[in-house]
């Protein structure tokens, strides 16, 4: 009964969260009116949501976002200080497959736009079979130890929330 009325109980939040920021004033009537988009909305997407993602580990969510938002702080530094004080000649772009072992769309998602909003890189393709991201970056004197940063920072932990 309870799945009915609440198909996606983190969409419900994440919409309830989205509206009482967009509002930018916490009311009563501002928390009733996002409660209901966050019920509505996905009672109305439920059919067209078949395979949802399953998430296996939803507190790895919140450290997972901080990690990125400390990722985007330093690499956000670390662009300012290329754009600032490196010579052209010495900016080393590279363009870098990353082999990935995540099977969910989704995670691959969250993978694919976790590194283009990190400063400095962005995933450009996804390979045809799905195994490995092009990623081009900014500067990278070691274009494996940035592969490698990839896969340990944020495609193992994305493993682990979506199995």
């Amino acid at each position: 009964m309870l799945m009915r009325l609440i198909p996606h109980p983190l969409l419900s939040l994440t919409l309830i969260l989205v509206w009482l920021g967009l509002v930018n004033t916490f009311t009563l009537g501002n928390l009733i009116l996002g409660a209901g988009f966050g019920l509505i909305i996905p009672m109305l997407t439920a059919p067209y949501w078949p395979d949802r993602p399953r998430i296996a580990r939803p507190l790895k969510i919140v450290e997972y976002g901080l990690i990125v938002l400390w990722d985007i702080v330093v690499a956000n530094v670390q662009v300012a200080m290329i754009i600032l004080f490196k010579r052209e000649k010495t900016i080393r772009s590279h363009w870098i497959p990353v082999p990935i072992e995540l099977t969910s769309a989704e995670a691959i998602t969250v993978l694919a736009g976790t590194i283009t909003m990190t400063p400095g890189t962005v995933s450009a393709t996804l390979a045809a079979d799905g195994r490995s991201i092009l990623v081009h970056c900014l500067h990278a004197d070691d274009p494996d130890a940035v592969r490698d940063d990839i896969k340990s920072r944020y495609e193992a932990r994305l493993k682990e929330i979506f199995p």
